[in-house]
């Protein structure tokens, strides 16, 4: 591993999941990992694509969320990153996942729930 990518890994988990600096240790289908709960990112993504009414009905929203868990951490526990239309529980609450991707091991996943 180059030098670059060793200082990229150091700081997934010394900086960016600190849990002192950045992030919290929240419960993901029942085992606490830390993780970022990023709502304003969401909102900025969802810019870049076409708003899809059909998820919404009469008194319906979608509430979306975009978590970062350290990829070595997820994959751990979880055999790796988590395909869309998967259910993943947050804090007690199911979601689906809408989108993953794996950025420099770091999990950004974006989850999507109905609410009243």
């Amino acid at each position: 591993m180059s030098a670059f990518k060793d200082i990229i890994k150091s700081d997934n988990s010394e900086v960016f999941l600190n849990t002192d600096e950045f992030s919290d240790i929240h419960m993901i289908n029942g085992y606490e990992i830390r993780c970022q709960v990023d709502d304003y990112e969401q909102i900025s993504r969802e810019k870049r694509y076409q708003y899809n009414r059909s998820l919404h009905g009469d008194g319906i929203y979608l509430k979306e969320v975009m978590i970062y868990v350290h990829a070595d951490e997820f994959d751990a526990l979880f055999k790796g990153l988590p395909g869309v239309g998967r259910t993943l529980t947050l804090d007690g609450r199911k979601y689906l996942v809408t989108d993953a991707q794996d950025e420099y091991g770091i999990y950004s996943i974006s989850l999507g729930a109905n609410e009243t």
